[in-house]
């Protein structure tokens, strides 16, 4: 086999794309992007409490006055009428017979393991003849739908004898102010799909699963990992691939079960950045070549670290109590099915790529290194957010 020369300097061109891309994908890697909505009692009158993250709020109107990147309490006071009539328009509270007037109680800055939220609190005043607290209410969400399809709404229900949860998408924008024990089939299909669209979103679980598959195609040896030369033959491949699937499965499916039951919790400010040095790791050991750790060992430990992730997303979505083991069994099915259609696509591709220069080059080469940058970026964006 002919030995490979330097890289050419049309590579070095498609080696700095790949990685401008890359790091480009860094501003896109926050928490998906998520309102908290509750709908209570106090003082025997019922309250909703909608929580937005400011970047959010700022993408539709605009806040950050001073351009310095950064939405200060004095800019968002100075748009309060703004931002109440946005809300206003994008929670609708009503009974098949009327609306209810959404009374402000108030407006106010919260904490949350990714930023600082806008928290605001509204008394329901209903016509005569609607019960604030009976079962024909229904609320409709539509505050970020159109600014991105990937927002979801969600909602808990915590009432005196009961409570329940939801979750708003752009497809299902209404939910009832009620507490609803969904069949179990609903329920079950609900979670898978939240299960596999969670997995898609996350591009820090992506990079890190990309890094440890991207080495299959390509036969180990002492020389630099530029001049691995392709295995001839697909089962190796498949079965290296399997090893690190299956281990990160086992490892995540670990942790998320003792995550939601509660018997293990570790605060998402020391997760989310855990789960961004993974992503370093994982692209640097790649480098190391002959000298790297077996992929499957990382995909096994740091799985564990994703797991509580992805449990964090879980329990924000909302368990129903009926059906918890179900919630949990649909969203762990959706997040490995979400997994397999990622390696369903990655792999024929690597495999049909893996005799060129610029599979060595740019993916396994130029990718790890992109993606070693972009995981410290994440780190330092967490650790910073924490």
């Amino acid at each position: 086999m002919r030995s490979p020369r330097c890289v050419r300097p049309d590579a070095w061109r498609w080696l700095c794309w790949l990685g401008l891309w890359v790091i480009a994908t860094a501003a896109q890697a926050h928490s998906s992007s998520n309102a908290y909505l509750s709908f209570s009692q106090r003082d025997g009158a019922p309250v909703l409490r909608t929580d937005l993250h400011l970047r959010d709020v700022d993408r539709v109107l605009d806040l950050d006055a001073n351009r310095d990147g950064q939405v200060s309490w004095g800019e968002v006071a100075a748009r309060s009428r703004d931002i109440e009539a946005w809300l206003a328009q994008g929670l609708v509270v009503r009974s098949a017979e009327a609306a209810c007037a959404l009374e402000p109680i108030d407006t106010q800055a919260s904490e949350r393991a990714d930023g600082v939220y806008l928290s605001s609190e509204w008394r329901l005043r209903c016509p005569p003849g609607v019960d604030p607290a009976g079962d024909g209410l229904r609320l409709r969400y539509g505050l970020m739908f159109d600014q991105d399809n990937l927002h979801r709404g969600l909602l808990r229900i915590d009432l005196p004898d009961a409570q329940s949860s939801a979750i708003l998408s752009p497809d299902r924008p209404e939910a009832p102010l009620r507490v609803v024990q969904a069949p179990v089939g609903t329920v079950l299909l609900n979670y898978i799909v939240e299960g596999v669209w969670h997995i898609w979103i996350g591009i820090d679980h992506i990079l890190f699963l990309l890094s440890l598959l991207v080495l299959a195609p390509l036969l180990p040896s002492r020389q630099r990992l530029t001049h691995w030369a392709a295995r001839a033959r697909a089962r190796p491949v498949v079965f290296d691939v399997l090893g690190v699937v299956t281990a990160f499965t086992v490892a995540h499916s670990i942790t998320l079960g003792l995550s939601v039951l509660q018997w293990v919790q570790p605060p998402a400010s020391f997760i989310e950045p855990v789960i961004a040095i993974s992503v370093v790791l994982a692209a640097l050991n790649n480098l190391l070549g002959w000298w790297s750790v077996r992929r499957w060992r990382l995909a096994f430990v740091f799985g564990l670290v994703h797991g509580f992730g992805f449990a964090n997303v879980l329990l924000d979505l909302g368990l129903p109590a009926h059906a918890l083991a179900v919630a949990l069994g649909g969203f762990n099915l959706g997040v490995e099915l979400g997994q397999l259609a990622i390696v369903g696509v990655f792999l024929p591709l690597a495999w049909w790529l893996r005799r060129t220069r610029f599979y060595r080059w740019i993916v396994v080469a130029g990718g790890s290194l992109s993606i070693a940058i972009v995981g410290a970026l994440w780190t330092v964006q967490r650790i910073a957010a924490g």
